[in-house]
This record gives structure tokens, sequence and C-alpha cells, in this order.
């Protein structure tokens, strides 16, 4: 069943007023973005047709409308039309997710479906999620998609080769042209049908270079302090103690049947070293169990990474994703600016931190502050928290 039709033209329009009221620049190439947004607005408007036997005998639904694939520089704005191209869509079944959080999720259902294949279900695992999740979601969209996992790579093309067939339609933003995903990436070669499936489904946008927006009205928030030394970690600690006055303890967050400690934290509030989220095997779940229950996330010591570290590099683009999209205070302490933090000048990693270090600086921003402020949380459940120390 489908919701309402949009109002005709509603990212345009949008975008049209934000320029009149001065909230927005004008950019050519955004507003070719906008219009792209409202001619899939239409198309997921328009009646689903059938697939139907020598014309009569229906076989199943067709393949979905052509969704959108939009790419370029950082803080371009790709992130703010697709917030009003998803308020928008008319479909009642649709999901916006993180990459990350989507690929966390598929690969433990995939798990799941294999458990059960061993005990005796004939089915194929991939068949099985992708069914699934077909008859929840027809419209998927993705923030950011970038691909370093080997794993995510192999499992891509098989699962949205069914899904497409099944009727999904795939709006995804990146800071990567299709045929720079996963680029130099171990086995790659075996990635590129899903590439060229990807480019079949989905119209390629190209949002060119601009301006970086999130780069205007920025502050000397005393959120980002830099470089690393005895004054720094001083003016943290400062800082931490009068975000703890009432006193700090541990806490054990339960993720999937295990649990992470956090050895300092104050109310909603969490402090950790670079060391503890990036340098041990974390990845999204966990982040996002830490996002979850704590409004404020202070860590400490982020070094200049090196080239070659691109594990902790990566978990360190997630850790920043995951707050970044839920809304998070962030303070840190770091060796250098954002744009200094990492070496690596090619492949995902190079490509998904600079979005990274795009993010740090708006995330500093008195602009990021007040917005972080009011965002609504939910608790995660927090196990074994001990009583506060004064």
């Amino acid at each position: 069943m489908m919701a309402e039709a949009p109002a005709a033209g509603a990212v345009t329009l949008w975008l049209d007023g934000e320029v009149a009221a001065g909230s927005l620049a004008p950019d050519a190439a955004q507003r070719l973005a906008a219009l792209a947004f409202d001619r899939l607005l239409e198309r997921l408007a328009a009646p689903p047709p059938r697939r139907r036997l020598l014309g009569l005998i229906p076989v199943g639904p067709a393949p979905g409308p052509r969704g959108l694939y939009l790419w370029g520089g950082v803080g371009r704005g790709k992130t703010l039309l697709m917030d009003h191209f998803y308020a928008a869509a008319p479909v009642e079944k649709k999901r916006r997710q993180h990459f990350h959080a989507f690929m966390a999720d598929m690969h433990e259902a995939i798990a799941a479906a294999r458990r059960a294949m061993a005990a005796g279900d004939p089915r194929d695992p991939v068949e099985i999620v992708a069914r699934s999740l077909s008859a929840e979601v027809r419209l998927l969209c993705f923030d950011e998609f970038f691909v370093t996992d080997i794993a995510d790579a192999m499992l891509l093309g098989r699962l949205f080769g069914r899904l497409f067939e099944l009727g999904l339609t795939l709006v995804a933003t990146s800071n990567a042209a299709p045929d720079r995903l996963y680029w130099n990436g171990l086995n790659r070669q075996s990635f590129l049908p899903f590439v060229e499936l990807l480019k079949a489904r989905c119209k390629v946008v190209h949002l060119l270079a601009g301006a970086d927006h999130r780069l205007e009205g920025l502050s000397a928030a005393d959120v980002y302090l830099s470089p690393l030394g005895p004054a720094t970690e001083a003016a943290a600690e400062r800082l931490w103690q009068e975000m703890a006055a009432g006193g700090e303890g541990p806490c054990d967050l339960r993720v999937k049947g295990r649990l992470i400690h956090v050895a300092r934290t104050a109310g909603r509030r969490a402090r950790f070293t670079f060391a503890e989220l990036c340098d041990r095997p974390l990845g999204a779940a966990d982040y996002r169990a830490i996002a979850r229950h704590f409004d404020l996330v202070m860590v400490t010591g982020v070094p200049r990474l090196a080239a070659g570290e691109r594990n902790a590099a990566r978990r360190f683009v997630t850790l920043i994703d995951v707050l970044y999209d839920a809304g998070r205070m962030l303070v840190m302490t770091a060796d250098g600016e954002p744009g200094e933090l990492y070496r690596a000048t090619e492949g995902e990693e190079a490509f998904a931190f600079a979005r990274t270090a795009s993010r740090l600086m708006e995330m500093r921003s008195t602009a990021w502050l007040r917005r972080a402020a009011t965002v609504d949380s939910t608790t995660d459940n927090c196990m074994t928290h001990a009583s506060p120390t004064p």
C-alpha cells in the first residue's frame, strides 16, 4: 500500500526555500541533485507495475523504480538532500540506515540462516535474508556508502542482485564514484559485477566540487583540544572534572551477549582513550551501544595514524560516523587538526577519512553543540553500574 504522494518537486522546493531565506547559498550542483531526487519521488508515487506471464498471469513483483547514487566531496550537502528526500518518499516500507549498521545486520542474519541450514533447512541463506528484508523494505537509503571489508564486498553482489529482483529501490550517498568503490581491495575482481549492477539499478549523479558547507560558521569551542601534550591533557582533565562534578564510576554495556567495559562514566557522559575504542576489535554495533547510552563522549589521545594503520583508521571512521549520525557531543584530544590525523592519500580509508575530518570540524561548531544538546536519547542496557566516586 502506498502512502499519499508528495507535493511535486518536494526536495527542490525545500532547497529553493532555504536559498530564498538565506539559510543556504545558491549551488547549481545541489539543485541538479535535488531535481534528481524529485524525479525519483515521482516514480515512487506511480502505481507499481506487475510482471505477467504471456501478459496474463501474474508472476510476482517487477523490479522497483531505478534508484539514485549521489556522490561528491565532503560537506557538499548530500546528507541534507537525502534527509528531505526520505521524509517526502511516498513509501510506507522504507528504511534509512548507515551502511555499517546494515551490513552488520545482514552478516548476523546470514549466520542465523546458515545455522538453520545446518539443522536441516535446505534453503539458500542469502535467499532467506533477501526475501525477509524485501518483505519489510521497498526503499532502502544508505548515507555515506563505502566498502572496505572483504566480507561485505563478497556479500553485496549476491544479496543486492536478489533484492533488486524482488523490487527493492536503493538510494545512496557516497564520497566515491561507483567505479572507485573498494578500490585496491583484496580480490576486487569479484566485486566488479556488483559495481555494474549498482550502476544499472541506480542513476549515478555527481554532486560537483564546491564549498565544504560544514566549515561555515565554526567557533573556537573547547571541545577539540590539540596538539597532544601535558597542557592538553590537563585541559581535558579539568573539563572532565567539571562534567563529572557529581562523581564518576565504571559501567558495562551489553552488546549482543557480551559486555563492553567503560572505565569512566558520569551520568550520560563517558570518557575513553583512543586505544580503548580503536585498538580493540570493536565494530559499529559496539559504537552504536555507546551512542545510545551516552549523550557526550570524550575521546583522548587520538594520534596521527600512519598509512599502514588501516584497522585503527577504519574503526575511528566508524566511531565518528556513529556519533555523528546519533547527533552526540564529542570532546576530543588529538595530535593535530582533523585533516592531519591520517597520512594515507588513496584507498577507501583515505576517502572515508576525508569525510571524518569534515565531520569533526562540524562537531566542534557552536551550531552542532546547540543541536546536540537538544537530541533525544534512549538509554541502552548498562550493567553493573558502580556507585559514583566523589
